[in-house]
C-alpha cells in the first residue's frame, strides 16, 4: 500500500482498523486477483474495493502517470451511487493530500447537467460511479461527449458490481453481456480486477458449497473465471461473553425479564447481561461449529421464544426485548460508556407488498391521514379529501400528481382528480 493511502482512510485523524474480510480483499487486489465479498449489511464492503482503487490512483499519480479513469463502480440504484459519493467525498476531503496526489471521482448516472457531464469529460476522474443502464448508454451512444467519457477509461484497472445479487434473470444476462463488451473495449492489454459485493448470495449448504455457487454466478456475470477461494465471507465473533449460553442462563434470564431495563449500561455490563446474551444467540447468531448469522425473525416470534424459556407472559417479553434492542443499539457514550459504537446494532424491517395505491390528505402532521384502501374522504375529517400519493425512486420522497388548469387566462395547479 502507498503510505498516503492511510491518510485518506482515517476517522477522527486516526487510520481505520480493517476487519478481516477487508484485509483479505485488499490483499487479493494487491495480487491482481478478482474477488467477491459476501459479508453482512453494514460490514464495510465498500472499503473492500475503494481502498485498493484509491491506493492504485495515488500510486499512479505519485509515479506521474497520465490521468485516466481507472475504475468504474456500477450500482443497481442511483441512491446507492449518491450515498457512496458522499462517503468518498468525506474520506478524501479530510485526507489533506496535495492536489497532485488527490484521487478524483465523479457520478455519471443521468442526474447530471450538461455542464457537469462536460466537466467529467475534461477531468478524466480516477473513479466513475454509475449504474448499468447509463454504462450501457455510454458504450452505445455516439455523441462526442459520451464517447470521450468512455474513452477516458481505456486501460481500465477495476470493474465493480455492487449488490451482485440484484443482477438475475434477463437483467443479469444484459449485465453479463455489458461486462464482456466493457472488457473487450477498455481492457485489451490486460485483465481488469473484477470485484463483486453482496450481503445475500447463497445461504444453503456448507461454506464450500456456498462459495462455489457464488463464484459460479460471479464468473458468469463478469465473463472471467472467479474461483471459490476468491469468495470472501465474514468472520463473526461474540459481543457478549463467549462462556455464556442461552440454555444455561436459567433463573438469571427470567430475572432479567422481570427487572426494568436501565437507562445507562456500559459494554462491560452488557457482555454478561442475560437478556443481551439471549438476544445475540437466539436472534442474531447461530452458535455452531462456527458463528453464522441467523435468519431474520419477527419481534413477536422472538417474544414467544423468550416467553417459552422463561415462563413469563409474551407482552412483557416483547416490551423487554424492544427496550434492550434499543438500548444496545445506542452509542456507548449515550449509555454511560465511552466511544461512539453500538454494542449490538440491528436493523428493523417492515414490508408492504401489493399496496396498489397509497392515498393521503393534504393536512400537515399530525392531522395528515394515510390509507391504502382507496377511500376518497377522511371520515374523521370531512373537509379533507384523500389524494393519490407516489414516491420518488431515487430518494423515496412522496409527492401528489397535479394537473394544470386554465381558468380565465390564469394557470392553476390542482391535485389530479380534484
Amino acid at each position: 500500500m502507498h503510505a498516503d493511502t492511510a491518510r485518506v482512510f482515517r476517522v477522527a485523524g486516526q487510520p481505520i482498523r480493517l476487519h478481516r474480510h477487508q484485509e483479505q480483499a485488499v490483499a487479493k487486489a494487491a495480487r491482481h486477483q478478482s474477488f467477491v465479498v459476501t459479508t453482512g449489511t453494514g460490514s464495510g464492503k465498500s472499503l473492500c474495493f475503494f481502498i485498493p482503487i484509491i491506493n492504485a490512483a495515488i500510486r499512479a499519480r505519485a509515479a506521474g502517470e497520465a490521468q485516466r479513469t481507472r475504475a468504474i463502480v456500477i450500482y443497481p440504484m442511483n441512491a446507492l451511487a449518491n450515498s457512496q459519493m458522499n462517503e468518498l467525498e468525506k474520506f478524501i476531503d479530510q485526507s489533506e493530500l496535495p492536489d497532485q496526489l488527490r484521487p478524483t471521482f465523479a457520478r455519471y448516472t443521468g442526474q447530471e447537467s450538461g455542464e457537469e457531464r462536460e466537466g467529467i469529460r475534461k477531468a478524466k476522474p480516477d473513479i466513475l460511479l454509475t449504474n448499468f443502464m447509463m454504462l450501457e448508454l455510454l458504450m452505445t451512444r455516439q455523441n462526442a461527449l459520451d464517447r470521450a467519457v468512455i474513452a477516458n477509461a481505456h486501460g481500465l484497472d477495476f470493474i465493480v458490481l455492487d449488490e451482485l445479487h440484484t443482477y438475475r434473470g434477463r437483467q443479469g444476462a444484459d449485465v453479463a453481456m455489458l461486462m464482456r463488451r466493457v472488457r473487450d473495449r477498455l481492457c485489451q492489454d490486460r485483465e481488469p480486477i473484477c470485484i463483486g459485493t453482496s450481503a445475500t448470495m447463497a445461504s444453503e449448504g456448507s461454506d464450500v458449497t456456498r462459495a462455489t455457487a457464488v463464484a459460479s454466478v460471479a464468473s458468469r456475470l463478469f465473463g472471467q473465471d472467479i474461483n471459490a477461494d476468491a469468495v470472501i465471507d465474514e468472520s463473526l465473533e461474540r459481543a457478549t461473553d463467549p462462556s455464556l449460553k442461552p440454555a444455561t442462563l436459567g433463573e438469571a434470564l427470567a430475572a432479567a425479564v422481570d427487572a426494568e431495563i436501565p437507562d445507562a449500561i456500559d459494554d462491560n455490563a452488557l457482555r454478561a447481561h442475560p437478556l443481551a446474551v439471549w438476544i445475540e444467540l437466539e436472534i442474531g447468531l447461530a452458535d455452531g461449529q462456527r458463528l453464522a448469522r441467523r435468519q431474520p425473525i419477527t419481534i413477536a416470534e422472538a417474544a414467544n421464544r423468550l416467553a417459552a424459556q422463561t415462563g413469563r407472559d409474551e407482552p412483557r417479553c416483547r416490551s423487554q426485548l424492544q427496550a434492550m434492542l434499543i438500548l444496545m443499539s445506542r452509542p456507548a457514550n449515550e449509555r454511560g460508556g465511552t466511544g461512539d459504537r453500538a454494542f449490538l446494532a440491528f436493523k428493523l424491517h417492515r414490508f408492504l407488498s401489493g399496496a396498489g395505491h397509497v392515498y393521503a390528505t393534504l393536512r400537515g402532521v399530525p392531522r395528515r391521514r394515510v390509507t391504502l384502501d382507496g377511500q376518497r374522504f377522511d371520515p374523521d375529517d370531512p373537509e379533507a379529501r384523500l389524494y393519490a400519493t407516489f414516491f420518488c425512486r431515487n430518494c423515496g420522497q412522496e409527492h401528489h400528481p397535479v394537473v394544470l388548469a386554465e381558468e380565465g387566462g390564469v394557470t392553476r395547479v390542482l391535485p389530479a382528480g380534484y
